[in-house]
């Protein structure tokens, strides 16, 4: 008989945490929440200081029931739910149903699931942190009284299945907020003079800079023209050579966000995924007979970039062995952040011994990809900066300078493991210039200008969106994968080319919210609210003091919005044109990713066409239809002339309206990490764009 019930959220973690204990410990899951607010109504009684009204989750009465026999048998009951706000709750709520004194040691908490993490935390149980269970309330308590009382609202005066929340409305507006100006944008013209030089047989490239006194903008063929006619032939002076050493620093460890961010980008994970393998590391792998299983990463749910010392000296010794002392970073540790949780550590292995390689044999495929991204990320951050040598060449004739830089890596240091990546950054090559010495004389081999067009700011991916939800103070770490999940399950959002757009039903939501709840849409409101509920849990504030500053405001928008929304008639338009199936008129409707034809003989006949999306160019091929764009079975966006099948032309390249100034043929958009560049279909003819 054991002596001792710890209880923990999963099953998987019980197993793996009930062998390192031993046998006087007897380890249980509660799978997550045991108790928690009723799905089926608000509960929160707003007469009397927003008290929650907390039930037993439907369908886990049999596991609370076996979970007080146990406790019964037992000695000692020690509450290991996760390290977090939530688990904190969790364990509150444990504590009450088995008749457990919150004031007792009877906490346990671990940011790591291996054997001397666990032992250790057994050593130092603790009583229940109130000020965290009181932000956990606080948080759910507010977003009950948001999207129960708008929820209902948007069902009755838009459609059945809307939501509205604090988080995803915000988000919803960064994303139609974009959107707009992607519409509203102008290009404008620029121009750019670009060179090509050669000395003692060695060519490099320069760009136009302006002059010695200032940097010019050239804004149209005619101030190109004129620069050019101010220089005489193609002999250029150096006159000013700078050369610096530069240094970069390593990214630090990993948080929720960060961690989803750069899984999204090198990886192509969407942050749903990314938790999903995460939770799965730390849990714990099976590695084989010997080791048993084992939690690989620490816990995924963090703000912090501090790392412990024994992390520090363990990849230390690491670093000094595999690549030598000069690797070793002597910097001391990042400070976190004002939000950061700093009970927690980063998300960094558990052991740096277990390289990615050493356990490839034992993890899918995703999740051996994601560990190798969190383990090199945790080493490249425990190692020295990079060192690289930067030269400045400016070369001069007549008025007009132009300026050449040059760059080469003297010391890799953590970018021989490891460089972060960035939704704008281009890859970066050694550029090494040829020696200059002021005074030097040096030809240009080609002089060429090039016009450009501003492209309008890009719609966001995962992996900005989140980075910006950060950067504004809104949501946390747990929060970004599920608010930009139910976005899209809603049908708020479209996914195109892994870029957010909003659809028809998102932008008339997102209306009414703004209109009726200014301040749920407004990002400073919704920021300073993150920053009130977090002086909950430091204990400087009471929970329901910051509910009902909100909540007074927000009953008067609540009482209007019941008066004054008008019902919004979402109805099916005639389309134009005839059902090729059974001859009746086809109308528009609005489906989960917008509009969409169908048949207006539904249900008898389902016919349902995609709307066709024109781009005013017309087909190269052909000289007579619209070149348009359309989607292919997998979903991926192509563009063919409208009158296919007569017409088989198609392009994966997205086509400018504008034709090519060389050849007059037609200019589409080529996209790369690099960013987008204009090419002709027929000619040499490119330009950059930014």
């Amino acid at each position: 008989m054991a002596d001792y019930l710890v209880i923990v959220e999963s099953p998987a973690k019980a197993k793996t945490i009930e062998r390192y204990l031993g046998k006087k410990y007897k380890v249980k899951a509660s799978l997550g929440h045991l108790i928690d607010l009723p799905k089926s109504q608000m509960g929160v009684d707003v007469e009397h200081d927003y008290e929650p009204k907390y039930i037993t989750v439907r369908g886990k009465g049999p596991i609370l029931q076996e979970l007080k026999t146990q406790a019964k048998k037992a000695k000692k009951v020690y509450l290991a739910a996760d390290p977090d706000r939530e688990g904190e709750a969790i364990a509150w709520h444990l504590a009450h149903a088995l008749n457990i004194d919150v004031e007792s040691d009877c906490r346990v908490v671990f940011n790591e699931i291996t054997k001397d993490a666990i032992k250790e935390s057994f050593k130092h149980p603790r009583a229940i942190d109130m000020d965290l269970v009181d932000a956990q309330q606080a948080r759910r308590v507010l977003d009950r009284l948001v999207g129960y009382s708008i929820s209902p609202l948007l069902w009755k005066k838009v459609k059945k299945g809307l939501s509205a929340g604090r988080v995803q409305s915000v988000a919803l507006r960064l994303i139609i907020d974009r959107e707009n100006e992607i519409k509203n944008f102008t290009p404008e013209e620029y121009w750019s003079i670009g060179a090509e030089f050669e000395k003692d047989s060695k060519s490099f490239a320069a760009q136009y800079y302006g002059t010695a006194e200032k940097k010019m903008e050239l804004k149209s063929e005619e101030e190109v023209n004129r620069v050019l006619a101010g220089m005489d032939g193609n002999s250029f002076e150096v006159i000013g050579v700078t050369k610096k050493e530069r240094k970069r620093n390593p990214s630090p460890s990993f948080t929720t966000s960060s961690l989803q961010q750069e899984a999204a980008r090198k990886l192509n994970f969407r942050a749903r995924k990314t938790m999903m393998l995460a939770q799965q590391l730390y849990e714990g792998i099976q590695l084989g007979k010997k080791e048993g299983t084992v939690g690989l990463i620490t816990y995924m749910r963090t703000d912090s970039t501090r790392i412990s010392d024994t992390a520090k000296n363990e990849a230390s010794a690491f670093i000094s062995e595999e690549y030598g002392s000069e690797y070793l970073s002597v910097k001391g540790q990042a400070k976190p952040s004002g939000k950061a949780q700093d009970a927690h550590e980063a998300v960094r292995p558990t052991s740096v011994s277990r390289t990615p390689a050493s356990v490839k044999d034992f993890l899918s495929k995703d999740q051996y990809k994601l560990y190798k991204l969190i383990w090199e990320r945790f080493m490249a951050s425990q190692m020295a900066p990079a060192v690289l040598d930067t030269v400045l060449a400016e070369l001069k004739n007549g008025d007009a300078v132009f300026r050449a830089n040059g760059s080469q890596v003297k010391f890799p240091g953590f970018m021989k493991l490891y460089v972060e990546g960035s939704d704008d950054q281009k890859e970066e090559k050694d550029s090494v210039l040829p020696e200059l010495t002021e005074g030097d004389s040096v030809s240009a081999t080609d002089i060429e200008p090039k016009q450009h067009f501003t492209q309008p700011p890009p719609r966001f991916t995962e992996a900005r969106l989140v980075k910006t939800l950060e950067e504004l103070g809104i949501g946390r770490p747990s929060t970004y994968a599920p608010t930009l999940d139910t976005i899209q399950r809603r049908g708020y959002v479209a996914m195109d080319a892994k870029r957010f757009m909003p659809t028809e039903l998102g932008e008339i939501v997102h209306e009414l919210m703004v209109e009726f709840f200014p301040d749920v849409v407004n990002i400073e409101f919704t920021a300073k609210m993150e920053q009130d509920l977090d002086s909950v849990e430091d204990g400087n504030v009471k929970w329901v003091e910051i509910i009902d500053e909100f909540y007074k405001d927000f009953e008067k928008y609540l009482d209007v919005a019941e008066e004054e929304m008008e019902k919004v008639q979402i109805k099916d338009e005639p389309a134009g044109e005839d059902c090729e199936k059974c001859g009746s008129p086809m109308v528009y409707k609005l489906g989960r990713y917008g509009k969409f034809m169908a048949c207006s003989n539904f249900p008898e006949c389902r016919n349902t066409k995609a709307i066709v999306k024109g781009t005013g160019v017309t087909c190269p091929l052909c000289k007579e239809g619209e070149v348009v764009e359309r989607k292919s079975k997998k979903n991926r966006i192509f563009y063919g002339c409208e009158r296919y099948p007569e017409c088989e032309f198609i392009s994966w390249d997205k086509p400018v309206e504008r034709p090519c100034p060389k050849c007059s043929s037609l200019l589409v958009e080529k996209r790369s990490k690099k960013g987008v560049q204009i090419q002709c279909t027929e000619c040499d003819y490119k330009e950059e764009t930014a």
